[in-house]
């Protein structure tokens, strides 16, 4: 059994293939690429530079994707400032963290980007949810889904992309936050605030997202005594050592694992057991 469902690393700058029901579709060729070379359809040298900034400006000013909304630099940076000082002020602002999310680490999406090749969804609509909840206890969609229902959420509560201007660096960002709360399953974190940030130490560790930085760093603030203590002497070590040892978890096709007992999957992935604290 493979563990590693994509293998290898993805031509830069290429396109992560579908998995069943995404919704996208091929992206069209630039004229005088590669691809396109031999084929009878290439233009004089002149036009094909006039064609290429056509493409660029295309894609800058125009919707790339579902929902996606364009913006420039200094918008970006605007709503970076104003998305982490909101989310920062109040951590549970989850619209905020989103577009913290979208406007900053694109070299780290596109790190990720290219360790990937599927483009798995997780959706209600893919799951057997009826199914899941009658699997044994231990298993990893059991206690998936005794998770989601323990904290009355859904994979469709997820926001959808807006701000990435990139197509493939949208869907790894979307995938990122489906990911999330398969990661609080495997790590046996709850959402409150200490788990949360615990978390964020992970993802931190093994995405390297400023929006994750930005959480694990700042996330203790408010946090008592007692639990700063109990985060910094046993769970933040134990958080870093297992983001470094693990796989990349964006790069795990989970969806073939929901019989697979958490524990197997944890030794699988690299993620050491959770230590024996009440967070």
């Amino acid at each position: 059994m493979l563990p590693i469902c994509w293998l290898g690393r993805a031509r830069r700058g290429g396109w992560l293939r579908r998995a069943p029901g995404s919704l996208r579709g091929p992206r069209p060729l630039a004229l005088g690429s590669p691809a396109s070379i031999g084929r009878g359809d290439q233009l004089p040298h002149a036009d094909l530079t006039v064609t290429a900034e056509d493409h660029v400006d295309e894609e800058r000013y125009y919707q790339l994707y579902p929902g996606h909304i364009p913006t420039s630099p200094l918008q970006k940076a605007l709503l970076s400032a104003g998305s982490a000082f909101m989310a920062l002020y109040n951590p549970y602002r989850h619209d905020m963290v989103a577009v913290l999310g979208e406007t900053t680490g694109s070299s780290a999406l596109r790190s990720l980007r290219d360790k990937m090749r599927e483009r798995p969804r997780i959706r209600l609509s893919t799951l057997d949810v009826t199914g899941l909840r009658g699997l044994p206890d231990g298993t990893f969609g059991r206690e998936y889904v005794r998770f989601l229902d323990s904290n009355r959420v859904s994979p469709d509560t997820r926001m959808p992309v807006k701000f990435v201007d990139d197509e493939e660096l949208a869907y790894v960002i979307q995938r990122y936050r489906e990911v999330h709360d398969l990661m609080h399953t495997l790590l046996g974190m709850p959402t409150n605030m200490l788990g949360e940030v615990v978390v964020k130490w992970f993802e931190a560790v093994q995405t390297g997202l400023p929006m994750c930085i930005l959480g694990a760093v700042f996330g203790p603030v408010r946090l008592n005594a007692r639990k700063l203590q109990i985060l910094t002497t046993e769970l933040i070590p134990w958080a870093v050592q297992s983001g470094r040892n693990a796989s990349c978890v964006l790069n795990f096709y989970y969806e073939n694992r929901w019989e697979q007992t958490v524990e197997s999957l944890r030794e699988e992935i690299g993620i050491l057991h959770p230590p024996a604290i009440c967070v």
